[in-house]
């Protein structure tokens, strides 16, 4: 593999054996802390490498500097600060060095926490400077609001023995798709986020990627998303059958990212780098309107931000599309860049476009969509 993790080393927080088994035995006697559901995403994400270098929840020292320049204190790349937000009396009691218990709704102790630092945040400024906007009505926002500004940072240990993973047949850990692209010997590997189905132009956008680099990976994103999203069962049904028809088998992957989505947008797409990265992807898609919701966000501002960084530096090269639409003078899929029809000869794709027809109870065109997951969402639509 050509690519290190993020920051040289794949972290690894995974506690085993002995120590496990002593963590389980004598942490029960710290704080117990309860952390939602994406919390426990978070947790996971860090005790697999996901966020390499991040050893467990960020210091106040980490947290300043990422929501001001982007970067770590140590001045690696990173745009999302990772907390762990806790109640008042929590934070008021907790000692710093004490080891926490952290437990879910359902009482199932994933991780242990030592606590290395306590702060408060100002999270109207994290909102402006992260999501770009303090309106609670964004989903990023509204989850930065409800888990407030105590926090605990320092290093996590993982002891969940049997996560409940949703598809644990495509959940291959930063350590395994490594191995994986090495046994292919893929030296470049393309990673292509999502978090709905791949329409047309992603289709478009994917193979072209595919076209300069050994192999691709289509990483969709698993872990919490909004409520009007396509469920990920579905859209695992629709990237199966794309991938079976329509794409060259032994050029391919699929394995599932199980993270949160923040719907930070330019910022987001910094983030989904790092973690392929840590992957072991040499390059990623950044595409129209990236991780972005409602009207926050411009159309290409996830490709502008990119400039905001020293992209060398960076490791991951992050590849740019414009928008793809299907050209009716061609009868295919094209960019400005290559189309010469005008404005009104062209269908513009998107993933909310398909949304919209899928609650009208309509079937996505072949333009739009390949008929085999047209089916798969017009069947999940219809039955809903």
């Amino acid at each position: 593999m050509t690519i290190e993790p993020h920051g040289g080393t794949l972290i690894n927080r995974m506690a085993t054996g002995a120590r496990r088994d002593s963590l389980l035995s004598t942490g029960k006697k710290g704080t117990v802390i309860q952390v939602t559901d994406r919390t426990v995403s978070d947790i996971y994400m860090i005790a697999i490498g996901g966020f390499s270098p991040l050893e467990g929840f960020i210091n106040r020292k980490d947290y300043e500097a990422v929501v001001e320049t982007m970067h770590l204190s140590s001045g690696l790349v990173f745009s999302i600060p990772i907390t762990l937000g806790v109640e008042e009396s929590v934070y008021r009691n907790v000692k710093e060095g004490e080891v926490c218990p952290l437990v879910d709704q359902q009482g199932i102790t994933h991780a242990f926490l030592t606590v290395q630092d306590k702060f408060e945040r100002d999270i109207r400024n994290e909102a402006r400077k992260v999501y770009r906007t303090e309106d609670e009505a964004h989903p990023g926002v509204k989850k930065v609001y409800e888990a407030g500004k105590f926090c605990l940072g320092g290093p996590i240990e993982y002891v969940n023995s049997s996560p409940q993973l949703e598809f644990p047949e495509h959940t291959l850990l930063p350590a395994e798709t490594r191995a994986e692209f090495d046994r292919h010997g893929w030296k470049s590997v393309v990673a292509f986020q999502t978090r709905n189905p791949i329409h047309r132009a992603h289709e478009y956008i994917t193979k072209c990627a595919l076209e300069v680099t050994d192999g691709l990976l289509i990483h969709p994103l698993v872990g919490e998303t909004k409520g009007d999203d396509i469920p990920a069962d579905v859209r695992m049904k629709c990237y199966r059958v794309l991938l079976d028809g329509y794409y060259p088998r032994k050029r391919v992957m699929l394995s599932v990212l199980p993270a949160a989505m923040r719907y930070a947008g330019p910022r987001e797409a910094i983030f989904h780098a790092v973690m392929r990265k840590n992957y072991g992807c040499t390059h990623f898609i950044v595409g129209r309107d990236h991780a972005g919701v409602g009207s926050y966000y411009g159309t290409f501002d996830a490709q502008k931000i990119f400039a905001e960084i020293d992209v060398k530096a960076f490791g991951i090269e992050p590849l740019m599309f414009d928008n793809a639409f299907w050209c009716t003078v061609t009868g295919s899929m094209a960019t400005e860049k290559t189309s010469p029809s005008s404005p009104e000869q062209r269908i513009m794709l998107s993933g909310t476009k398909v949304r919209e027809m899928l609650k009208n109870s309509q079937v996505p065109p072949p333009e739009f969509s390949r008929p085999e997951v047209a089916k798969i969402l017009i069947g999940w639509a219809t039955s809903a």
